[in-house]
């Protein structure tokens, strides 16, 4: 990349197909076609075709449109992508329209199954339990309680071989292995995790994911230390607790042991972990002129910041990878 120009900004959203399910990425961003052809280029940019189909808005010169399409970004066709923002219903989708865009998923969710309230509230006891570093029987007893997560639990850690390359087959040896941390971090994944009933689920997991790993890789790259990257994380994935739950986030959080930078982040976007919030809100939402000016408010480069959003898709899309279809019952 030129040093001399000041870096492009880059993001990308998320489109669904028409069951709402993650499945393909947009590209979005300020700058020129030609400046954000530098990013997709690059290695990390072409990752993420290898996983889902990515797109470019229409209108390229030909060139361009064949630059792009040799780093496995396509140009979109306008008539595939469908922009709602209400909640899906595919039975008012029009006939042509493959990918959905929009904030669809953050609308109000219609009342839950008695089985998917039930889930999540034991998801959200776990949380509760690991963030006061409960004992790991009171965990495991916990878990024990809905198969979907012990399936899950189990999956996860046999899937990672973080095992040794020894299966495992106990509760309480999947927490040892994984460790408080990265299990706070799972359990706080499978409060977003697909449930029969709740067309949002799947969106909502990529929104979280993509949010909560950004915010951790920017503090990183403004010299935050661990456990404030650790709180950022933590900061993207419940901030949107209170749609998932159709409640006030501060209804949510309140029985939560969580510190009060992370409550302050969260509620009155206050702090540092409430700055970093803001500026990923902000691109989300296309407003990149707000971006740039968050970006140096915080002394973070635009360049790292387009670093770790590619980062934070990629790690976004094995996160759906991992949850595709396997809570869907």
């Amino acid at each position: 990349m030129n040093s001399a120009a000041p870096a492009p900004l880059f993001f990308v959203r998320v489109l669904a197909n028409r069951n709402g399910t993650p499945a393909a990425l947009l590209a979005d961003g300020a700058g020129d076609a030609v400046a954000l052809l530098g990013l997709v280029e690059s290695s990390e940019g072409r990752m993420l075709p290898a996983a889902l189909p990515c797109f470019v808005p229409p209108g390229l010169q030909p060139s361009l449109r064949e630059a792009y399409g040799e780093a496995g970004w396509t140009q979109a066709d306008a008539s595939a992508i469908c922009h709602t923002s209400g909640l899906l219903d595919r039975a008012q989708l029009p006939g042509a329209a493959r990918w959905i865009d929009g904030d669809w998923y953050l609308a109000p969710p219609e009342k839950a199954s008695g089985a998917q309230a039930a889930s999540r509230s034991l998801a959200l006891q776990l949380v509760q339990l690991v963030g006061a570093d409960a004992d790991t029987h009171e965990i495991e007893a916990l878990l024990r309680q809905d198969v979907a997560l012990s399936y899950h639990l189990l999956r996860l850690v046999n899937s990672l071989g973080v095992g040794g390359g020894r299966k495992v087959n106990s509760f309480a040896q999947a927490i040892l292995i994984l460790g408080r941390q990265q299990l706070r971090r799972w359990l706080n994944l499978m409060l977003f995790a697909a449930r029969q009933g709740d067309v949002r689920s799947a969106m909502l997991l990529s929104r979280v994911a993509m949010r909560g790993r950004a915010i951790e890789l920017l503090a990183k790259a403004g010299g935050y230390d661990k456990s404030l990257q650790e709180q950022g994380f933590m900061t993207g994935m419940f901030s949107l607790l209170g749609v998932l739950f159709g409640m006030p986030l501060a209804e949510v959080l309140a029985p939560l042991a969580i510190s009060n930078a992370v409550r302050a982040a969260l509620l009155e976007r206050e702090g540092e972990l409430g700055a970093l919030l803001a500026l990923v809100e902000s691109a989300e939402r296309g407003d990149f002129a707000d971006v740039s000016a968050r970006l140096a408010g915080l002394q973070i480069s635009a360049a790292d910041f387009n670093e770790a959003v590619l980062e934070a898709a990629a790690w976004m899309l094995e996160v759906v990878k991992e949850n595709k279809g396997g809570t869907n019952g």
